[in-house]
């Protein structure tokens, strides 16, 4: 059930110490590609958003693939290679040119070979010119011509980023779906997903287990509540980085990835006894780029003593500042504790993201927020705010036009966005502002 929003998903996969972070942080840091950092920890990033020649796409840091012996590949090495496979669009398959074809790149390469997928096999390391030389051993993998790169360098990664670009499927048209809400329910494994799934259920749907990760694929349920249809997405548990080393738990982060772009509203759990993690600040900024709805559910919270709920919210809002419009619930999904108001806070942030304001209220309020507030200058020249409308809905962006878009600064386009909650609301979803010099079309 994809649909045209989703972004297609480009996984780097490879045996461990090849540069396979190295090439994410090329990737993501630099100024010719368009990116976008997201809060939380960058400086290993998993994944990166990135357009390139008009187009963009995700990549995606699978981690390190762990072999068992010299001779075979362990099977949840097989198996993470598996479902990258099924959920990539474009595979780059990275090898260290200074070590040469080992027999992993050899195995990789036979699980590689009859996917069907396009794969580009780059060759990470290539510092200098003498070290491209050894780039002829690797057509012996038989996935084509081997590029040589350097991540750490920079050295051919525009040249690679115009390969990826050749190979990424093309958009299909908008397929039309019943309109219904879409819930992803995300988090790391083990924070209760399934089990909350069951929960608003009402049955035993899907498998509950403790086992961290036991949920592979994204899952669709469609729940029917007083006649109104809503559709669950169900995703695989992401581990947070340095725990994601064995299984496939890194490879299921493709897989939620493209269930936050499926959805309207998402549901992101949070492990009460294990409050915050990188990952979680990872997610609800993959989130919040994507410009969907969230609604934060910390759960386990029957498991929680000498802590009250306004000492674990007061610290929960201090790490994730940028989503402060999100709902924050706690419940227990085991228990049914607070499980009712899931779906009701995500109807109302659903209906937020529908919300159409007249060009007459935004440019009244525009003009209250310019007179309260005088826009920024630079260089002497001041920041005029011409008039304002909203474009769009789901998620709600709206136009500013103004004098020179240059001048607006981060925290004048995040004072605007405060005022526009403030006057009307719009809990839960990100706001899209988008700002345009006098005479630029809309």
């Amino acid at each position: 059930m994809e649909t045209a929003r989703t972004r297609p998903m480009v996984a780097i996969i490879g045996r461990q110490n090849v540069g396979k972070s190295t090439l994410l942080n090329r990737i993501a840091g630099k100024r010719i590609a368009i990116v976008e950092d997201f809060p939380g920890t960058t400086r290993d990033r998993i994944f990166a958003n990135v357009s390139w020649q008009g187009k963009g796409f995700i990549v995606v840091d699978t981690g390190g693939l762990e072999v068992a012996s010299a001779e075979e590949l362990a099977p949840a090495v097989n198996e993470q290679v598996k479902v990258a496979v099924s959920e990539a669009d474009v595979i780059l398959f990275l090898v260290d040119i200074r070590d040469g074809v080992t027999v992993s790149d050899r195995e990789i390469a036979d699980l590689l070979r009859p996917s069907g997928k396009p794969v580009l096999l780059v060759a990470n390391k290539a510092d200098n010119e003498r070290l491209e030389l050894g780039t002829a051993d690797f057509y012996s993998l038989g996935l084509g011509e081997p590029l040589a790169v350097s991540a750490y360098h920079g050295r051919a990664v525009p040249e690679l980023l115009d390969r990826i670009v050749s190979l990424l499927p093309t958009a299909p048209p908008a397929a039309a779906e019943p309109e219904m809400m879409k819930l992803a329910i995300v988090g790391r494994p083990n924070t209760g997903k399934s089990m909350l799934l069951n929960a608003l259920l009402g049955e035993e749907r899907a498998i509950v287990s403790d086992t961290p990760g036991t949920t592979r694929d994204a899952t669709d349920t469609l729940l029917d509540l007083e006649g109104e249809s809503v559709l669950l997405i169900d995703t695989a548990g992401i581990r947070r980085r340095g725990r994601i080393g064995r299984g496939v738990e890194r490879y299921s982060v493709l897989r939620a990835l493209k269930a936050v772009d499926r959805a309207d509203v998402v549901l992101l759990m949070l492990d009460a006894t294990e409050l915050m993690t990188a990952q979680d600040a990872h997610i609800v900024g993959y989130i919040q780029q994507a410009t969907k709805g969230v609604v934060l559910l910390v759960n386990k919270w029957d498991l929680v003593m000498g802590e009250t709920e306004a000492e674990v919210k007061k610290y929960i809002r201090n790490r994730l500042k940028f989503v402060s419009y999100a709902p924050l619930l706690f419940i227990s999904a085991k228990l049914g504790q607070g499980v009712g108001q899931v779906i009701d806070v995500a109807r109302q942030v659903y209906r937020e993201r529908f919300k159409r304001l007249s060009t007459a209220e935004v440019n009244n309020l525009v003009q209250r927020v310019a007179a309260a507030h005088s826009p920024p200058r630079r260089g002497g020249k001041p920041l005029k705010l011409l008039y304002a409308t909203q474009a769009e809905i789901n998620p709600p962006t709206f136009v500013f036009f103004v004098n020179d878009a240059k001048l607006v600064h981060f925290s004048y386009r995040r004072h605007l966005e405060n005022k526009l909650r403030q006057a009307f609301g719009f809990t839960g979803t990100p706001l899209r502002l988008i700002f345009k010099s006098r005479g630029e079309a809309c």
